[in-house]
């Protein structure tokens, strides 16, 4: 049935009743991993010297099943001070996402920008917790542009990839 200005107002449902929009949602997330080392307490918190703070991040994504991926984010800190190691911090945060109906193309994109941002605030929560209960003052990660980070790294791997077509002489 058509309105005044010829929009079908009711759309015939699919043959099947298949929804074939794509989808992807957050089934759950966790620590898969957590590691807090201390290895100079209680002398650490008399030292007067001010803390280099190192933060190394590393994004994973794997099929564990059909149409389910588990996105990963390993945060590595350690914070070091003239004296010795204050305390190491390692942390793989995960979370399980269900996938429908998603181009291939458009699975890396997501897996390595968009999901990473939806993690990150809860990861960034742990390691503030476990550093603050291991004594010291609650370590607040920096916000992370992951799209950015992802679209600079493409750009990367494209430029390199023109350079290897790119002639090294002349004949």
């Amino acid at each position: 049935m058509a309105d005044e200005t010829g929009i079908d107002i009711n759309p015939a449902p699919q043959a099947n009743g298949e929804d074939t929009a794509p989808a992807i949602g957050l089934i759950s997330q966790y620590v898969k991993d957590l590691s807090f080392e201390n290895p100079n307490a209680p002398a650490a918190y008399q030292w007067q010297s001010a803390p280099q703070i190192d933060v190394q991040f590393n994004i994973g994504a794997d099929n564990v099943g059909e149409n389910i991926f588990e996105v990963s984010l390993k945060i590595d800190i350690s914070s070091k001070a003239d004296e010795g190691t204050m305390f190491v911090v390692d942390l793989k945060y995960a979370g399980l996402f269900g996938v429908r109906n998603v181009p291939d193309d458009q699975l890396q994109p997501f897996f390595l920008a968009e999901a990473p941002r939806i993690l990150f605030p809860f990861a960034r929560r742990v390691v503030a917790d476990v550093v603050r209960d291991g004594g010291f003052p609650p370590l607040l990660l920096e916000p992370i542009d992951f799209h950015g980070l992802f679209l600079q790294q493409a750009q990367a791997s494209q430029d390199e990839q023109v350079g290897d077509m790119t002639p090294v002489g002349q004949a």
